[in-house]
């Protein structure tokens, strides 16, 4: 992949790409029915783009995420994110 992309990405998010790297691969066999499991995941995600989640947010995306994991996707992570 492109180098420069990554540079562009963690200058625009203030997010470092190895972390992202990291975070990606401890995740890759992730029981995302787990609830305990996908908890840790979103922690972790907003501590490394350092952005807190709140409680009712937390519970949102876990109950979302634990009832169908297959349906999830990136686009429908942003959008409940992104309600207020």
């Amino acid at each position: 992949m492109d180098k420069d992309l990554f540079k562009n990405i963690e200058k625009k998010s203030g997010v470092n790409m190895a972390e992202i790297f990291k975070l990606a691969e401890s995740i890759k066999d992730a029981n995302f029915k787990d609830e305990e499991t996908v908890r840790g995941i979103i922690k972790k995600v907003a501590a490394i783009a350092n952005k807190p989640v709140p409680k009712e947010k937390e519970d949102e995306l876990v109950k979302a995420i634990t009832k169908d994991p297959q349906s999830i996707n990136l686009n429908k992570l942003t959008k409940m994110m992104d309600k207020k």
